[in-house]
């Protein structure tokens, strides 16, 4: 088995109107579970359309498991949960994964898919019957059926409750660990930030940032301010007064700021009367996302 699962070389993709993807040069090795993050129109569904085989490159080449994408795709090595693409309602899940897997050239996992998804209790009830996260863990149970080597989800947790995207990341977790390579976009940061061991953000069609993920949130040198005040309101004021160019949140009567300047505002909160328990912790990954991408925009 290949130790790199997907390489990409020089890539770019130019529509009549726009380049959506420039230049992007990417190594994704087997067993990775990577967060694929940027705003609208930033190119990363482009991409990954990409890599699927479903489109083509303007220029650059796209290597996943060691063959092209759409051999990649025929050999079952690759597979996919996409937001577009539906499933048929009058038939059982049961069902849809006995019609899916027959269609494949080469013998499936089958229902044992349904297990690896968390609903093996659904496999005598009608689709039209399950709610919208069940049908996307069952989207999922579809994208397992050919054991690939590389799974690529877009927007894999929409649709399902807090416990249950819990237990789907709780999957990709058991399943990067046996080999699996698990590339995703989602616009829920906090689950890049808790379960993706490394993170690639893409803004106007370049990759503006790629590593782990601990090593992404202290990229911009911020850090988030907080503290509690008996006025949040006059803190705050304060604040945007003496540091105009940051963001300041209250939340009941806690106060916080991101900062590339930490230490002064400390000091100058700790000079303010009324205020306590100042803490100084690494920014939030969707605070170091909208930085990179605001920095981007300005230079």
């Amino acid at each position: 088995m290949n130790e790199v699962a997907v390489e990409i070389t020089g890539l770019r993709k130019q529509f009549p109107s726009v380049l959506a993807v420039n230049d992007i040069d990417l190594t994704v090795e087997r067993g990775e579970i990577l967060a694929f993050l940027g705003p609208n129109g930033a190119g990363k569904t482009t991409t990954l359309d990409m890599v699927l085989g479903l489109s083509h490159p303007t220029s650059g080449s796209i290597r996943v498991c060691g063959t092209t994408p759409r051999e990649a795709i025929k050999a079952g090595k690759v597979s996919a949960l996409l937001q577009t693409g539906g499933l048929i309602a009058d038939i059982t899940v049961g069902e849809t994964v006995d019609y899916i897997a027959s269609t494949f050239p080469k013998p499936t996992m089958g229902r044992r898919a349904l297990e690896l998804a968390g609903i093996t209790d659904l496999a005598n009830r009608k689709v039209k019957a399950c709610s919208g996260g069940e049908q996307q863990r069952l989207k999922f149970a579809l994208a397992l059926l050919p054991d690939p080597e590389v799974l690529i989800l877009d927007e894999p947790t929409a649709g399902m409750d807090v416990t249950a995207r819990r237990a789907f990341w709780d999957r990709m977790q058991a399943e990067a660990t046996s080999g699996r390579t698990v590339i995703f976009a989602t616009h829920y940061l906090e689950e890049a930030e808790q379960f993706a061991r490394r993170v690639v953000f893409i803004s106007e069609g370049s990759i503006v940032a790629d590593g782990p993920t601990d090593q992404i949130r202290d990229l911009t040198g911020a850090r988030e301010v907080r503290v509690r005040a008996n006025n949040p309101e006059t803190v705050m004021a304060a604040l945007r007064e003496r540091f105009p160019s940051q963001r300041v949140e209250i939340a009941g009567s806690s106060v916080a700021t991101v900062s590339t300047e930490s230490d002064n505002v400390a000091r100058f909160l700790l000079a303010m009367d009324g205020v306590s328990a100042l803490e100084i912790s690494h920014p939030s990954l969707e605070d170091s996302f909208v930085r990179l991408t605001k920095d981007r925009k300005v230079s």
